[in-house]
């Protein structure tokens, strides 16, 4: 990986019904254009993603989605609208960012909800696109999202029982985000505490397959895990906000898109056969399976070969 580089810009983006969306640039500045989509939902953007790109080759932009990161109105809120917290508009403010900046066309690296994300932009402006580079992929079906809130529990047992507890006695085992949404949501701070916190714990548990596995600090930040437990459960509840199987039946609008699909073979949290399915119907991608990597970019070799996989895109245009 290269060496992590500073921002050198960094700004905010006014977009309608009151969002501000904090972004900020690393790398060089008159570098090819990449942008980074960002995890969770909810995780926020983090300039460590500039070690994925050679920062003398690479304009890397960074954009903490709505609500989260330094991103306002904190989704974290209980208050904060979240009607206008979709998919769709989080897809036009890609868009808009890319205007704002000047930039014609660019390339995404994203992992995890933020391959699904970059994927769903992608799909929905290719013309805009040079090339993808995802890893940890994931695209955002109700299979997905059932399988870790609840057929997991054939893998972790113990810990699933926990968190079906603590979504309350009458939720729906089979629907959690919305059971955890709901408490989410609720006035009394001590039950959004709770509710976070029990998230956030299953959360660390279904990426926990890889040897060495350490629970990741973030957790520890009761800001975060509101912000964080919010955006997923709002976006688990609403299937991400895409139509059945959207993602896996339009690859024919980024056929022609170069992309390398990266996958850890341990990697509970997003098995390998969405990224299997989806480049078999993809001509331009090349799927890579790494055998001793989890759901997590730092483990086996998931970085290097994203990292050789921007390399090699980084003369596209």
């Amino acid at each position: 990986m290269y060496t992590h580089t500073t921002p050198h810009t960094s700004g905010h983006l006014t977009r309608p019904d009151g969002h501000r969306l904090f972004w900020q640039e690393c790398g060089n500045p008159h570098g090819t254009p990449i942008l980074a989509v960002h995890g969770g939902p909810g995780s926020g953007s983090h300039t460590s993603w500039s070690a994925f790109t050679d920062p003398d080759r690479y304009r890397m932009i960074l954009l903490d989605q709505r609500g989260t990161g330094a991103s306002t109105p904190d989704i974290g809120d209980p208050t904060a609208d979240l009607t206008t917290n979709t998919t769709p508009h989080l897809i036009d403010d890609f868009e808009a960012l890319r205007t704002h900046l000047g930039i014609t066309r660019w390339h995404v690296i994203g992992a995890s909800w933020g391959s699904c994300l970059g994927l769903a932009y992608a799909q929905a402006h290719p013309d805009h696109v040079i090339s993808l580079v995802l890893f940890a992929v994931t695209a955002g079906t109700r299979a997905e999202i059932t399988w870790i809130t609840h057929d997991m529990r054939r893998v972790f047992p113990q810990e699933w029982e926990r968190f079906r507890a603590a979504a309350g006695p009458d939720a729906d085992p089979r629907a959690l985000p919305a059971a955890y949404a709901r408490l989410l949501a609720d006035p009394d701070p001590t039950v959004r505490h709770d509710a976070a916190q029990a998230w956030c714990q299953w959360e660390d548990t279904h990426v926990a397959t890889a040897p060495g596995f350490t629970p990741n600090p973030r957790y520890a930040d009761p800001a975060f895990r509101l912000t964080f437990a919010r955006a997923v459960t709002h976006y688990w509840a609403n299937d991400c906000f895409l139509a059945p199987r959207q993602l896996l039946d339009n690859t024919d609008r980024v056929a022609h898109i170069p992309a390398t699909l990266v996958n850890g073979r341990l990697d509970i949290s997003g098995p390998s056969d969405t990224a299997h399915d989806l480049a078999r119907n993809w001509p331009a991608a090349e799927l890579v399976i790494v055998g001793d990597a989890a759901h997590t970019s730092n483990t086996g070799g998931i970085a290097q070969t994203v990292v050789a996989a921007t390399d090699r895109y980084a003369d596209l245009d």
